[in-house]
């Protein structure tokens, strides 16, 4: 008679499957709460303890790890020489493992101490998995519940488990342990970049299609770091695509650049609109007002409840996502109108640590550009208001998911014209100033802000046409001179930072 040794976490349908496989003529061998489960439905199981002979020792943490388990699993079943030794030690054959792991990162995040988290880190169940998957052409693995409707199928139509699908079965073992070996060393090193990268993650949902649809697509949820996009919720509307996943990131971690109520309008990767006020509808109207043409069809986020003054407002234009910590429940009435507009639930603050990208061959890793420190140097005769200043603070938040070269106009803690992803910065500083004097807008007075420092003395010329009254930038050309005088000849405060901010 075959056996097969069970132990699982998620007892979830495994009845159906022991059952199938007693009706194939396999013994059943179990552990602990697997053991006392299947008993408890019925069926015929021995305990692991008469296959190893020794009981469970160290409150559980070994029960498996045993020759008599891995010699069975391990043993080649046309290897004379692997079954005569079989033979001699008296040890059977195991012939199917059914085993799912102990839930390490579901319980990583959790308020509990750190010695309780180790608990968590399943050694034997890892084992035998690997051990019964090497070996697959003689040993069925099954690691993933949604896998025993396959196997009892088979079982049904042919009396066994075909090799493809075993060999299928072995490659998730791998797939699986990996990841989860993955999210327990990101939790032991605490090291941003260790010698090998590994991430855990896990297929959250297959996408329509990718950032066009010849494309192929899936979300990934990183087990080890939990974030926005792990912990959302959709209210309603359509199922979100890749473009809105990708925007949906940028415009919650542009909003939550501000501890103010904070509005945040974003286009394809970049924002278009940024604004405080002192109610949500306030921000929005700043931020809709900043460019109110490429706003359309975009994402529009906050940083507070949304109430049901800000959705008569939202309801007005074609949106395809809007995303809040909260919506009042007048809200959700109001936005329930508009069906296909996609309503997204973020109570949790962005938590990631750092950007990867993915090149041809590898991927570039590094920290995010928040919580950075700039100091403000005058640099001009002329010297900023307090105002200034002010809108200087708010448009260096602003600025920094914009993609470079970036330039924006900021007044009265709103943007008022952004220009980004230009090849250079003077034909950015002229976009954004064009954009300023839009709808009933204007740059006079305003307030230049730069990702970088200007090359060349053109950008503060821009600026002195167009009436702006202070300049903030990092600083750092070799020839921050010719600024500087441009800037002085024009009566123009200028501020360096000493910190750039590109993105890309």
């Amino acid at each position: 008679m075959k056996q097969a040794l069970i132990s699982v976490y998620d007892k979830t349908g495994v009845e159906k499957l022991a059952g199938k496989l007693i009706e194939h003529n396999y013994e059943i061998i179990s552990t602990g709460g697997t053991l006392k489960y299947l008993k408890k439905n019925g069926l015929a199981v021995r305990d692991i303890s008469e296959i190893t002979g020794f009981r469970e020792m160290l409150d559980g943490r070994v029960k498996t790890l045993h020759p008599n388990v891995h010699g069975g699993l391990l043993a080649r079943r046309d290897n004379p020489i692997h079954m005569k030794t079989l033979a001699e030690e008296g040890i059977g054959t195991i012939d199917c493992v059914v085993v799912n792991l102990y839930p390490f990162s579901e319980n990583v995040d959790r308020a509990i101490a750190f010695e309780d988290k180790i608990e968590f880190i399943d050694i034997g169940g890892p084992t035998m998995l690997r051990s019964a998957a090497k070996n697959y052409r003689d040993v069925i693995v099954v690691s993933d519940p949604a896998d025993y409707e396959r196997v009892v199928e088979e079982f049904d139509r042919g009396g066994d488990v075909s090799q493809a699908t075993r060999k299928h079965l072995a490659g998730k073992v791998f797939n699986l342990t990996s990841a989860y070996d993955a999210a327990i060393s990101n939790f032991l090193l605490e090291e941003e970049y260790p010698e090998y990268l590994t991430i855990p993650l896990k297929k959250g949902m297959e996408l329509r299609y990718g950032e066009n649809p010849h494309q192929t697509a899936a979300f990934y949820e990183n087990l080890s770091k939990k974030g926005l996009m792990s912990r959302y919720e959709q209210v309603q509307g359509k199922k979100l695509s890749f473009n809105n996943i990708n925007d949906m990131d940028i415009a919650f971690k542009s909003v939550h650049a501000f501890e103010e109520c904070a509005c945040v309008s974003l286009k394809h990767h970049c924002p278009c609109g940024v604004a405080l006020g002192e109610t949500p509808a306030q921000a929005y109207q700043s931020a809709y007002e900043c460019d109110p043409v490429s706003i359309f069809g975009g994402i529009v986020a906050f940083n507070r409840k949304v109430d049901s003054e800000t959705a008569l407002a939202l309801k007005k234009l074609f949106l395809e996502v809007v995303i809040a910590p909260e919506f009042d429940a007048e809200a959700l009435d109001v936005l329930k109108k508009k069906k296909r507009l996609r309503v997204i639930r973020a109570e949790t603050p962005p938590a990631g640590r750092r950007a990867i990208t993915s090149v041809d061959g590898g991927m570039l890793v590094q920290s995010l550009d928040q919580n950075v420190e700039e100091s403000f140097e005058t640099v001009t005769n002329a010297v900023p208001t307090k105002a200034q200043l002010d809108d200087m603070a708010f448009g260096l938040k602003a600025i920094k998911n914009v993609i470079s070269n970036a330039i924006i106009i900021v007044k009265d803690n709103r943007t008022l014209g952004i220009a980004g992803g230009q090849v250079n910065r003077i034909w950015a500083a002229k976009q954004a100033i064009e954009r300023a004097n839009l709808d009933h807008k204007t740059s006079e007075g305003a307030v230049l802000v730069s990702d970088a420092f200007f090359p060349f003395n053109d950008v503060v010329m821009e600026a002195a046409k167009a009436k702006i009254g202070a300049i903030v930038q990092p600083g750092g050309s070799i020839r921050d001179k010719d600024s500087v005088e441009e800037a002085n000849k024009n009566k123009i405060p200028m501020v360096f930072t000493g910190v750039r901010h590109f993105k890309h």
